[in-house]
């Protein structure tokens, strides 16, 4: 296959400057943020899978690939496979003391270790810390680098369906407290807390160290969306696409209830 995926143009710019940790991270997400094909040695049976799994280096990897026909070319035909979020792939494999081969017999491929994988997992574990603070003082957004803004523009895109829009703005709360937020307008009930660590994953991938940035959540009606609309920096979302797979068809297209190894 000749198209150039996300995971492949993220590993050829991280692997052509190799001391850039931002290149490194902006490729983990990507890897996250994908959807993966786990080969398996069988078909899948229920809530459990047998990937392959094969020795390298005194350790074990399985395979994934980010295309299918990039599986079948590489298992020279039909294969067995699930279908996994790679945050829900990082969450089955940690602590097991695998690593990932990503894209085998591609051009652009990449063995990574298990400790790798544990730290992947960890980060995307961590969640936001939920407290009720409201505004006193919206205002544009001062200073913030450039690198985060791309990272939450590419990020957002992904939460398709979530929440119709969001702004990015300073804010001044009672007490003189300073921050940035980004607020999310008509979130779909019960996605506060995916978006809140789409968020924050936004945050800690763009590579800004100690950074900080609060989220909030509010109705078109709120009268803080004049002042949202006026002075934010505004991400619209974009509408939820036709899934390729049914829901709930393939193991592990839920990463809070990933696959079981058998």
């Amino acid at each position: 296959m000749t198209e150039t995926t996300p995971i492949d143009a993220a590993l050829t710019a991280m692997d052509a400057a190799p001391e850039d940790d931002a290149l490194r991270l902006r490729f983990y997400e990507r890897l996250a943020d994908s959807e993966l094909f786990l080969a398996l040695a069988s078909e899948p049976g229920g809530d459990e899978i047998s990937p392959q799994v094969f020795p390298v280096d005194d350790a074990n990897y399985v395979l994934v690939f980010d295309r299918e026909e990039r599986l079948a070319e590489f298992a020279e035909g039909p294969a067995p496979y699930a279908v996994l979020s790679g945050r829900g792939l990082a969450a089955m494999l940690a602590g097991q003391g695998i690593g990932l081969a990503v894209n085998p017999g591609a051009e652009a491929s990449i063995l990574i270790p298990p400790g790798a994988v544990d730290w992947l997992a960890n980060i995307l574990s961590e969640a936001p810390d939920e407290i009720v603070e409201m505004p006193e003082e919206v205002h544009a957004p001062i200073g913030l680098p450039e690198a985060l803004i791309t990272a939450l523009d590419t990020k957002l895109a992904t939460a398709a369906g979530l929440a119709k829009l969001a702004y990015l703005c300073g804010v001044i709360y009672v007490g003189g407290r300073r921050s940035h937020m980004l607020a999310f307008v008509d979130p779909v009930p019960g996605a506060e807390p995916a978006l809140a660590r789409a968020a924050g994953e936004a945050l800690t991938f763009s590579g800004i160290e100690a950074g900080v940035m609060d989220v909030g959540f509010f109705r078109a009606s709120d009268p803080i969306c004049v002042s949202l609309a006026k002075t934010g920096l505004r991400f619209d979302l974009p509408e939820p696409a036709k899934p390729d797979h049914v829901p709930g068809s393939s193991p592990g297209m839920d990463p809070d209830t990933p696959p079981r190894l058998r």
